[in-house]
């Protein structure tokens, strides 16, 4: 079968789930056994997302081979279920890094070297080059921002070159917005007619237009955006507001978009569709929310508050894992934020009273600190089940050592480079880099081997004494202290599997006190969740 590629756009605001669209776009086509490779373009000149802030473009995503990539990525993932390659993220920053390297080198035979063509011919062979690097037979292309920005401009380019050349193997779908302002009281189609008008500008006429709004849509608005949009009414698909991003997949199958995009590309189906799972997750999940069964976690982070907002998408990872592991045991997750300088204000006993389980999450810099050890402190000592995460369990080890050793001042040198007691230092290949400022792509990334010991915790959640899974660090503990925190009662549950490493650490007299140098949260999956989640979920309940 010839490769087919299905380009998704925005229009009308950012943040409208083109990912979600074509994550769960992808679901419905691999049940057909067909191979999806998923392709985020973000049109930033960022090399990759590693020196973005979370509060800039959300939590950066790791893949297994260690490039720091926007957070679309993770749910390709989880929606898929398997791992996505480096080759299926693409930045304006990667292409004009290629091309300034390819003129320098003279491939370019002393062609001027101009924006067009240069720019998205070079986004066309990347894309050719995912497709071959998953043998796919579709590739999903999902293109950043909305239409009508000039970033992404020429992203939109090579869609337009594509659809001129290999006019039966290319289609668009857009995603476009409707609300209904309270004032109102009424749905809107006129942003989204405006959406699909700015797209059309550019040489592009949508195969499908995706209508996300509150509600599904009723006839007279789909009525109007065919007139309006040059769509046949049954290629105009509603993805309304839906509890959980995971009914998406029920709710676009249910329209029959699945089948609708394999005629428009002449594609037959490999196999008999089976989305039996996926409903089967929407029910599930609508009666656990219909329940009365919850379970309340605190999450401490510094990053998901933006002025008046709360910004979730920073610690998006971690949020679906908890969803992940409280549905295994039919219960609603409750997720309450604490931002880590109030906490330093105000103190803990009244923040976090009434929680059933505490995660510290992932973190940079000495903003915030002092806020998340004592978090970990008021955990440690009332028996409050702890997950800590990178960042939280170079925190659980500061504490440790403060409280329990009495270490005074200990700390990360990250957070202080005089401290007299560096519990937690800088792997010594980082200090080059740091010294050079190499930031980008340099720290610690993608799956690593963990050696678990038998008999703790960490190995009751995995069952097996290896696992991989993935970094995003340049800091560890100091071995130089390892005897005195085991005397004390620590254990070093995960390690390299050349015990040099640290990558686990829990405390056996506590119902559930973890910390892991790696993040768990990248490979969590709505029919597979986490071990280290799902062990973690277990002892809140237990204790609740």
């Amino acid at each position: 079968m010839k490769r087919k590629y299905i380009f998704i756009s925005g229009g009308v605001i950012s943040g409208l789930g083109k990912g979600i669209t074509a994550a769960s776009l992808g679901a419905i086509l691999k049940s057909f056994g067909l191979k999806v490779a998923p392709i985020k373009c973000d049109a930033y000149v960022n090399i990759d997302a590693g020196t973005v802030r979370p509060q800039e473009h959300g939590e950066v995503f790791v893949t297994a081979d260690g490039i720091e990539t926007d957070q679309d990525l993770g749910h390709y993932e989880r929606f898929l279920g398997e791992s996505v390659p480096r080759e299926n993220y693409i930045t304006t920053g990667q292409i004009y890094q290629e091309i300034i390297r390819k003129e320098r080198n003279f491939e370019y035979g002393g062609e001027d070297v101009e924006v067009v063509p240069h720019v998205p011919e070079e986004m066309i062979r990347r894309f050719k080059v995912a497709g071959d690097k998953s043998n796919a037979d579709i590739v999903l292309i999902e293109i950043g921002g909305t239409v009508g920005e000039y970033q992404n401009i020429l992203f939109i380019e090579a869609n337009r070159i594509m659809k001129v050349r290999d006019h039966e193997d290319v289609i668009h779908i857009h995603v476009a917005y409707l609300p209904t302002p309270p004032s109102i009281g009424e749905m809107k189609s006129k942003p989204a007619q405006l959406s699909v008008r700015m797209l059309n500008e550019t040489g592009i006429q949508p195969d499908f237009l995706v209508a996300r709004a509150e509600h599904y849509l009723d006839e007279p608005r789909k009525a109007r955006l065919s007139m309006f949009c040059n769509l046949e009414p049954e290629d105009v698909i509603s993805n309304p507001d839906m509890p959980s991003i995971y009914m998406v997949p029920k709710v676009l199958d249910e329209q029959g978009l699945g089948e609708k995009v394999l005629k428009k590309l002449d594609i037959k189906p490999k196999k008999k569709k089976d989305l039996k799972d996926w409903y089967s997750l929407a029910e599930s999940i609508e009666k656990i929310n219909a329940s009365s069964k919850k379970v309340r976690i605190g999450i401490v982070g510094k990053y998901q508050k933006v002025g008046d907002y709360k910004l979730e998408d920073a610690y998006v990872c971690v949020m679906e894992s908890i969803k992940h592991a409280a549905w295994k045991f039919g219960v609603k997750p409750e997720v309450v934020w604490f931002n880590t300088e109030e906490i330093e204000e105000n103190g803990v006993d009244s923040a976090l009273k009434d929680l059933d389980g505490i995660i510290v999450p992932q973190g940079w810099g000495s903003r915030g600190v002092e806020g998340k050890i004592e978090t970990i402190r008021y955990a440690r000592e009332n028996k409050i089940p702890y997950l800590g995460l990178c960042f939280g369990m170079q925190m659980a080890v500061i504490e440790f050592g403060r409280n329990v050793l009495g270490l005074k001042n200990a700390n990360s040198v990250e957070a202080d480079p005089k401290t007299p007691y560096p519990v937690v230092h800088i792997m010594p290949e980082q200090k080059e880099y740091l010294a050079k400022r190499q930031y980008g792509g340099t720290i610690r990334l993608g799956a690593w081997p963990c050696a678990i010991k038998p008999k703790t915790k960490l190995f009751e959640q995995y069952k097996k004494d290896l696992v991989h899974e993935r970094h995003r660090h340049r800091y560890e503990f100091n071995n130089e202290f390892r005897q005195k925190y085991e005397e004390a009662g620590m254990v070093f549950s995960g390690t390299s599997p050349d015990g040099n490493l640290v990558e686990a650490i829990e405390l056996p007299q506590h119902p559930f006190f973890i910390g892991t140098q790696f993040h768990p949260e990248y490979q969590s999956y709505p029919f597979d969740p986490n071990p280290v989640f799902m062990g973690f979920l277990k002892a809140c309940l237990d204790e609740k």
